[in-house]
């Protein structure tokens, strides 16, 4: 008898691959301008400025800060030897560059709190206003694009010792006056400093309020949050991209204060107690002929502005 095996079903043979086709139809085209070149195209005027005027002036400086550097005539051929830290040395050591950055650190504590609440606050009421609204909004932008020359000169008149402010105080009145005042002078400029932009600022916040849901406010209304509720619960955290854009200006633009000690206290008076970093570079690279050490200022001065930058987004941005 003869014994049958039964296999199983044989299995189909493998399948074969099929080869990439040779014309390479499934090869991704590699575009040298990107996906879209007519977007690169308008932003090269823009990039083109970016870099002749923050990014080479920023690199020169850096560069100019580690040389023995000094002005001389056009076409000259002299030679600039590096020096290494020896210009950052003597800008740390000299008590006025760090009297300088402790006065800019006085003026941000005072500036950037107050811009960031007032001009909140402000846009919020603005956004609920229904007649003049255009009025209001123009008025707190009046002092934003007007010249700092002219209302310094308003200033000097309320804020001098026989000016408006001292007679309404009286008695109150401080002596020395507000800008002659060694403890004064700096707040009295972050005051100015807060009060001239805020137009800005609440324009900003205005923008970001548009995109706050109105079905929130009517969703807290409904649970039963008050104004003050809503604004922290809804209106806050709906604009916090906005308050991180507002903290990084404000942030910048007092670290680079320079026309309002220059014009209120001439020059960063008194004895030193308004003068900001910018204000010691302008002195010691155009006044006393020392560019490698108003470079070496500036380049501590943008580290320290980076780092505080980067505080201010990694604890208000969130992941943002």
């Amino acid at each position: 008898m003869t014994e049958i095996v039964t296999t199983g079903a044989a299995s189909p043979p493998p399948r074969a691959r099929q080869s990439a086709p040779a014309g390479g139809t499934s090869r991704r085209r590699r575009r040298p301008l990107g996906r879209n070149p007519l977007g690169l195209l308008f932003s090269a005027p823009y990039l083109v400025f970016v870099i002749l005027v923050f990014a080479y002036p920023l690199g020169y400086s850096v560069w100019i800060s580690f040389h023995d550097f000094y002005f001389t005539a056009p076409g000259a051929q002299v030679s600039r030897p590096f020096v290494g830290f020896a210009n950052f040395i003597t800008a740390l050591t000299d008590p006025a560059v760090i009297r300088s950055f402790g006065n800019v650190g006085i003026f941000l504590a005072i500036n950037v709190p107050l811009t960031v609440v007032l001009s909140l606050l402000l846009a919020t009421g603005l956004n609920k206003v229904t007649r003049l609204k255009g009025f209001l909004r123009v008025s707190y932008y009046v002092p934003y694009v007007t010249a700092s020359v002219a209302i310094v000169a308003v200033w000097l008149f309320l804020f001098n010792g026989s000016g408006l402010i001292n007679k309404i105080l009286g008695p109150l009145a401080p002596s020395p006056s507000w800008l002659i005042n060694e403890q004064l002078a700096m707040p009295s400029i972050a005051l100015f400093v807060t009060w001239k932009q805020l137009g800005f600022y609440i324009l900003l916040y205005l923008a970001a309020l548009q995109s706050v849901p109105k079905e929130l406010y009517e969703s807290a209304s409904t649970d039963g949050a008050g104004a003050i509720r809503s604004f922290f619960s809804v209106t806050v955290p709906g604009v916090r991209t906005a308050t991180v854009l507002v903290l990084l200006v404000s942030t910048v633009t007092g670290a680079n204060l320079f026309t309002e000690p220059y014009l209120l206290t001439g020059g960063g008076g008194p004895d030193g107690a308004s003068a900001s970093p910018v204000l010691i570079m302008y002195q010691r690279g155009l006044q006393q002929g020392q560019p490698d050490v108003a470079a070496a200022i500036g380049v501590v001065l943008v580290i320290l502005v980076l780092g505080i930058a980067w505080l201010q987004n990694r604890f208000a941005g969130g992941r943002d």
